[in-house]
């Protein structure tokens, strides 16, 4: 293994040369390239080209060992379109599924809303109904009420002028006493005078 320590960088470029023209590595012109330039001799050629063919072929059958042929490459070509094709039947299923689920959602809260809107309504119409029969009672009540304060006041009113006319008349026979008193009195008054005035004279 003397030729590695000798014109190592000489021997990778002459190897990477003879290893990239072709698919297969000419040993026998490696060998007289090499041994022409005087650092190798046959012995160190022969060696140095065998190492180099054996990396090479084993660099080829591990490369060709990852390799998969034309037709294994279209099954699964195929195979994956194959995928492809159920995956997106299988998406497009979910997503309409789900856009129906979703469309009778959205017509199920639509008709709970309307449902709701209808019973809503109902109650507010009822409410009403009742405020307003309510207010109708309120009313009636209130008109009863003001008309029987009304027959109090007008039963009041009749009381107070009744009771002044009743004064009044009171008030007349007491001047009608007091007057006929008066005459009385003035007229027994006169008689006395008068017979006071004859027994003087």
């Amino acid at each position: 293994m003397v030729f590695l320590g000798i014109g190592i960088r000489q021997f990778h470029n002459t190897a990477f040369k003879y290893a990239v023209k072709g698919p297969k590595f000419n040993t026998q012109l490696f060998i007289e390239d090499i041994i022409k330039d005087g650092k190798f001799t046959e012995e160190q050629a022969q060696i140095a080209s065998k190492i180099i063919a054996d990396s090479i072929n084993d660099g080829i059958e591990l490369y060709a060992s990852n390799l998969i042929s034309r037709e294994v490459l279209n099954k699964m070509s195929y195979k994956q379109k194959v995928d492809f094709a159920k995956l997106k039947g299988e998406l497009q299923m979910i997503d309409k599924s789900d856009f129906n689920s979703i469309k009778n959602e959205n017509e199920r809260l639509r008709s709970e809303l309307e449902k709701m809107r209808i019973k809503f309504k109902e109650e507010i119409n009822k409410s009403l109904s009742s405020v307003r029969l309510d207010l109708s009672l309120e009313k009636g009540r209130i008109r009863e009420e003001s008309s029987i304060y009304d027959l109090k006041i007008k039963e009041t009113d009749t009381r107070i002028n009744q009771e002044i006319y009743n004064l009044k008349v009171q008030i007349d026979s007491v001047k009608t006493t007091v007057l006929q008193w008066l005459f009385g009195v003035c007229a027994g008054t006169f008689s006395l005078v008068l017979a006071y005035a004859r027994l003087v004279s």
